[in-house]
């Protein structure tokens, strides 16, 4: 075997390797749009609303034009005169009464009012940002304050603030999903009914790199760099908005500091920023700041549940009933609609056989900022659902959670099932990772330790979620092109996008499975829709298609390549042999290399290209327990142990995954403990729009984990037999964390009382629960 063949087997799939994006970002060479500068840059500046809700009487631009450096001033009026549509199709889920769905056309700058704090109303285009904050403070707007509402209950009442002229009740959408009759006889039924109310609260995506847009002409077409998972949609978004041909938009994207589903299609900004760079024809850019990412960029969750099961004597679960409510902000998002009443509820029922259910699912406009995705979309709010479910029945029946959970899994003789939304699970051996979670968190161990905390004057707590999640996306095909360089090197074009996550080396690793090539070889290009297009990285579905689709393509190429070959060897193809980037025949010591066979190509390089499709989602599925310690005086809490046993299928790069699952992890703690946006009632104020005030967890939130992967279930949906993995963590560490305070809460005294506690579990709330005071949640 020849050393490269050696070397490239170190960096295949399945290896530990470092990460290939890492050493730019190390020597501070990394390519975020807001370090790029362009000749004739000019920057721009938003004007929000301070206003949640509000008329707009007139924007009075003057004063603003005249600031020296100021080029041009829009306003909303200004921007619907020059034909600049609004942006986001209409909401594909019907009201109540079965009339379309319904929310008000959201105007990249406000049009006739303003819906929540943070809504641009202006933008100032100037030589230097000074001069556009300048320009930005001599704006005069002239508004006539409404009444606003942030509460989704009080929004839906009579007489309350209307946001949409379609909606009287600020109802966007409802669907209904299940058998209510069926549902309804088994709940009669029934030995036991357990029922909770639980608050999936308001989150902030958080990423360290805003949003940045940086606009400008190219040959007469329009190039906009930006920080975005999703460059083609931005691409069509802007170029619908403005009147163009998508051919006449190019959208690139370089580095980008973290996404969480916040940076997934089109802002109204973009297509700000983009219609005035090809209204002055000069570079525009604008970097937000972090009070505008807070209330301008989309949040996640906010879903308010009230939620039943039922079960026989044996502890069996007979059915589901949930209804929730949705805050889904000003402007009702298809994105953030679809996540509560359609995404979410797929996975409701998870690994359980669980043989009818009844959901009811209302989207409510309020006067916040709109909600979209955030890590996880839809499935963290309805695992939480069911995990605090098990674990309350669990406590009704006297039954250790694990057993519980144990008898109500889906068997693998079962597969493929099909849950009561009409999902298809492929794969799924659920009891299999139950147990090797609970050993790896030494579940029979716990009365020890909780024993020893006594001792120590703590409350121990312990906390299980089993589930599974829904990813791909349901955008289940990829295309990538590939391009073999004379330098000696492979490069692949791909639509999927890295956001900090390492994609660009799994991809790559896959490469090299195929090229038989030292990593250092593999180049790949993500974030220019002249080069690669498709919907992205979100759902998890960068491996899961995008990988695919890299190994077909590279199979592709050096099947052209083995031809190209023959011919310049004077050979068949069927007498060609490939190892380690050189092509030779087949008893001979005759060969040429797969670079010097690029440079003899007319083109001087040798291209092609190659797609995957999956026939349906990955299922993947895990164990998370976690223990935690409470100090009763102050109600602090401290993780102590967090165990997880997770089935992605094949695992491509070991070291990203481990990284996707504990920093998933981490998320989720930080919702469970300590993250929330909070708004004023009566002002509709966001409060807590600063990290002086919205909680990110911490380093010393909790202790080292015990992370391990099954790889014994290989999905069967794609030709790769990888399951997505990017929110897998999030999805079981909020349940299991809760589920372990609400523990030790109730063996502290409180019992089932204890099921009251609502996230996030700061000391002040703990505390409180612990003297029997818990927040009402108010369901209507």
């Amino acid at each position: 075997m020849s050393s490269n063949s050696v070397e490239a087997g170190r960096y295949g799939s399945g290896r530990e390797v470092r990460r290939i994006e890492d050493p730019a970002l190390l020597r501070g060479e990394g390519r975020f749009t807001d370090d790029l500068v362009r000749e004739g840059q000019t920057h721009l500046v938003f004007l929000r609303s301070p206003y949640a809700h509000a008329r707009i009487v007139g924007v009075d631009t003057s004063a603003a034009k005249a600031v020296p450096g100021v080029l041009a001033v829009f306003s909303g009026a200004e921007l619907h005169a020059a034909g600049v549509q609004p942006i986001g199709p209409a909401v594909p889920f019907p009201r109540p009464d079965g009339t379309p769905g319904a929310s008000a056309p959201r105007h990249p700058l406000a049009l006739d009012r303003v819906r929540y704090v943070g809504e641009a109303v202006a933008a100032v285009v100037a030589e230097s940002r000074e001069a556009a904050l300048d320009g930005a403070e001599a704006i005069v707007v002239d508004y006539e304050e409404l009444p606003a509402v942030t509460d989704p209950f009080a929004a839906m009442r009579a007489g309350a603030p209307l946001l949409c002229d379609a909606a009287p009740d600020n109802i966007a959408a409802e669907m209904r999903h299940g058998d209510a009759a069926a549902t309804e006889a088994a709940f009669a039924q029934a030995a036991h009914r357990v029922s909770l109310e639980l608050v999936n609260q308001r989150l902030a995506p958080a990423s360290i790199e805003p949003r940045v847009v940086l606009a400008e002409p190219e040959g007469g077409r329009l190039a906009i760099t930006l920080a975005s998972q999703m460059p083609t949609a931005v691409r069509d978004g802007v170029a619908g908005a403005l009147g163009l041909a998508k051919e006449q938009v190019r959208v690139m994207v370089g580095d980008v500091g973290g996404g969480f589903g916040m940076k997934t299609g089109l802002y109204p900004e973009d297509v700000v920023v983009a219609h005035a760079a090809r209204t002055l024809q000069r570079p525009v850019k604008w970097c937000a700041q972090r009070l505008e990412e807070f209330t301008a960029s989309v949040h996640g969750r906010d879903l308010i549940t009230h939620a039943e099961l039922a079960l026989d004597a044996n502890g069996k679960v007979l059915a589901l009933r949930a209804r929730s409510v949705a805050n889904v902000g000003g402007y009702a998002l298809t994105v953030g609609v679809a996540i509560q009443l359609l995404i979410g509820p797929w996975v409701i029922t998870s690994i359980y056989d669980i043989p009818t259910i009844a959901l009811q699912l209302t989207a409510v406009m309020t006067n916040t900022t709109p909600t979209g995705a955030y890590r996880g979309a839809g499935r963290p709010e309805a695992i939480y659902i069911i995990e605090r479910l098990m674990d309350a029945a669990a406590r009704e029946l006297k039954l250790d959670g694990a057993e519980l959970r144990r008898r109500n899994m889906i068997r693998p003789e079962q597969m493929p099932y099909k849950n009561p939304m009409g999902q298809v699970y492929d794969v799924g051996q659920f009891e299999k990772m139950l147990d090797q979670g609970l050993a790896l968190a030494d579940w029979k161990g716990f009365e020890v330790r909780r024993a020893q905390s006594k001792a120590r004057g703590r409350l121990r707590g312990r906390g299980i979620a089993s589930f599974l999640e829904w990813t791909g996306g349901n955008v289940l095909s990829e295309q990538v092109t590939v391009n073999v360089l004379p330098e000696g090197v492979v490069e692949l074009s791909v639509a999927v996008m890295p956001m900090g996550q390492g994609i660009a080396t799994s991809l790559a690793q896959l490469a090299v499975d195929v090229f038989d090539l030292p990593i250092e070889r593999i180049r790949i290009r993500h974030g220019d829709t002249d080069r690669a297009n498709g919907f992205g990285s979100a759902g998890s579905r960068s491996i899961f298609t995008g990988g695919a689709a890299v190994q077909v393509a590279s199979e592709n190429t050096l099947a052209h390549a083995k031809v190209l070959a023959g011919e310049a060897l004077e050979a068949a193809p069927r007498d060609i042999e490939y190892r380690a980037g050189r092509f030779g025949i087949a008893g001979t010591d005759r060969g040429i290399g797969l670079f010097e066979l690029a440079a003899r190509q007319s083109a001087a390089r040798i291209t092609a290209e190659g797609g995957a499709s999956a026939s349906a989602p990955s299922w993947p599925n895990a164990c998370h327990v976690c223990e935690v310690e409470i100090d009763p005086e102050t109600g602090a809490v401290q993780i102590v142990a967090y165990a997880s046993v997770n089935d992605i299928g094949r695992v491509v790069s070991p070291v990203i995954v481990r990284g996707q699952i504990e920093g998933g992890a981490v998320q989720g703690i930080g919702q469970a403990l300590g993250e929330v946006l909070r708004y004023e009632p009566e002002s509709g104020q966001l409060v807590s729009a600063s990290f002086m005030d919205y909680a990110l967890p911490r380093a010393d939130t909790f202790i080292a984990f015990e992370t391990v992967f099954d790889t014994s279930v290989p999905c069967s949906t794609n030709l790769l037999g990888v399951k997505g993995v990017g929110e897998l963590g999030t999805i079981g560490a909020t349940p299991a964390v809760v589920n372990a305070v609400v523990d030790a809460l109730a063996a502290s005294g409180l019992g089932r009382a204890a099921e009251r506690v609502q996230m996030p579990l700061t000391a002040p709330t703990v505390w409180r629960a612990l003297q029997g005071n818990f927040d009402a949640v108010a369901f209507e």
